[in-house]
């Protein structure tokens, strides 16, 4: 299967030509949270990148397999290896059980994904559910030479990785001497390492820590790299098509994970291609607890952040997001929100012509004028042009698409292919230039991009509670005229949605119908 998509690599950092290793089957690997707090609007970019890209990989014939995993156990604080578990900290301050924390927050991560028009990913595993596969994994990489065991806990032993021709900071483009310099000032609690560039696969649980699993080790629980390394293999394979995550995970994390998975049997880059998005900042600045600019998706959606003027809806969000470049950083602002409502309303006012535009293609008129006008008079249409300019329109918004998933380049193509069919409406007679199969290609790759790639559907604005009220009201005004027609008719079209209007002594209320 070929198609002609090309994806930016940073491993290789070229763009290519992507070619999955098991047409037309594709895997798909996306780091998720670690859900010890709520998520905040810079956990949302990928989830809502990585969500575009496997519609389209579906939309261009590929049989995929998303797996975007849940991080329980493991990420200690400062992203090191010492200190408390992130979870277990968050538990023994509110007195909880760990797992509580895990699920309160995983299902919170999980229904705003969801009202941000990501599909679930078909596995969503999670660490603590995959700590025989990391004991598997960990044992593998001592006996190839590249683990060691100290004082119960095991680390990856990076000089030794080295010094086989590995090449630790390949996927960052760090390198190695340099890391060391920039380690030797910060040495507290690496005692039992045998280089400070070394990390945790397996840690021994202190006093402190909740959540422990026997091992042959000890009683402990894994490194935080780890998790992803077994969890992808598990389930796409010692090798695979794509891997994803935001760029602040590309060292140490995903560097670590490269390094894991070259230590184990069956050696590999874990993933050919390696995606990571940009980051998000607020007003231009970092988002950042200590400065006040952090926004949860909570605050977003309801407006509770001081950071910004009010609220702004799911999809206002995820077209926001959608307007930059997954590889480009995207600036949070009242300003760029209130834009992106207008552009997505846009699109939305657009779908709602598509049927009307086909319906009035294959109108009498439309047909007449496109076949039936005296050709001696040259008022007989010709199509040929026009219909290549249409289709040139939609072949444009497949072009950013295909440039690396350039979804701002797509959404531009989107409007310009609107503008002609915003033409087409406000002016009917017009259809007569182009053909009903050009239309009909065109009404339908605008609602395959805007709804089936893009994930941009539509929210009703309109509160059905206000619109019964004022309908309530047009049946009083009608009752105080004795209009008895339009109270019937009232009371008929509500009756199809199952109201019920009542009139009582004490005025006109409503019921739910009992039928």
């Amino acid at each position: 299967m070929q198609h002609p998509l090309s994806l930016y690599n940073t491993l290789t950092r070229r763009k290519a030509p992507f070619e999955p290793l098991h047409a037309p089957f594709v895997g798909v690997y996306l780091c998720g949270p670690t859900v010890y707090s709520e998520a905040h609007v810079g956990n949302a970019r990928g989830p809502v990148v990585f969500d575009v890209l496997t519609r389209y990989l579906r939309h261009l014939g590929y049989t995929v397999r998303y797996v975007r995993n849940i991080t329980d156990v493991g990420h200690l604080e400062g992203d090191a290896d010492e200190g408390e578990d992130k979870i277990s900290k968050r538990a023994r301050a509110q007195q909880l059980e760990p797992m509580q924390v895990a699920e309160q927050f995983a299902n919170l991560y999980q229904a705003h994904m969801t009202a941000l028009g990501c599909l679930p990913p078909d596995i969503t595993p999670r660490a603590s559910g995959h700590i025989i596969e990391q004991i598997e994994m960990v044992q593998q990489i001592i006996d190839n030479g590249f683990g060691y065991e100290s004082n119960g806990s095991v680390y990856f032993d990076v000089p030794a990785y080295n010094a086989a021709g590995r090449n630790y900071g390949k996927l960052s483009n760090r390198v190695v001497e340099e890391l060391l310099a920039g380690s030797r000032d910060n040495l507290a609690g690496q005692e039992e390492k045998r280089s400070p560039l070394d990390f945790a696969l397996w840690k021994r649980a202190d006093e402190r820590h909740l959540m422990r699993w026997a091992s042959p080790w000890s009683d402990g629980f894994p490194g935080w790299h780890l998790e992803c390394s077994a969890m992808s293999r598990k389930y796409l394979g010692a090798e695979f098509d794509i891997h994803g995550g935001g760029l602040d995970l590309m060292f140490p994390h995903h560097e670590c994970e490269i390094a894991q998975s070259q230590a184990c049997n069956h050696p590999t880059n874990e993933a050919q291609v390696w995606m990571h998005n940009n980051m998000i900042t607020v007003n231009g600045a970092k988002m950042s607890k200590a400065v006040g600019n952090f926004i949860t998706m909570s605050q977003l959606f309801e407006g509770t952040n001081a950071t910004l003027a009010q609220a702004y809806s799911p999809m206002t969000v995820r077209f926001f997001l959608l307007q930059a470049h997954y590889r480009s950083t995207v600036d949070i602002t009242d300003e760029g929100l209130q834009a992106a409502r207008k552009g997505y309303r846009k699109l939305m006012n657009g779908l709602r012509l598509l049927d009307k535009l086909r319906e009035a293609s294959l109108s009498s008129d439309v047909i007449k004028a496109r076949t039936v006008a005296p050709v001696a008079e040259g008022k007989v249409p010709d199509t040929t042009t026009a219909d290549a300019e249409l289709r040139k329109l939609v072949q444009d918004c497949f072009v950013g698409l295909n440039d690396d998933l350039n979804t701002a380049r797509a959404i531009a193509s989107l409007f310009n292919l609107l503008r002609k069919l915003n033409g087409f409406h406000a002016n009917p007679a017009t259809l007569a230039t182009v053909s009903a199969a050009a239309l009909q290609e065109a009404t339908d790759a605008y609602q395959t991009l805007v709804a089936d790639v893009l994930g941009l559907v539509d929210e009703p604005r309109a509160s059905a509670e206000d619109l019964l009220s004022l309908t309530l009201e047009f049946y009083q005004e009608a009752k105080a005229t004795k209009a008895y027609d339009k109270v019937d008719q009232i009371r008929a079209a509500l009756k199809t949605q199952g109201i019920v209007v009542k009139d009582t002594k004490a005025g006109i209320d409503w019921a739910y119908s009992e039928e």
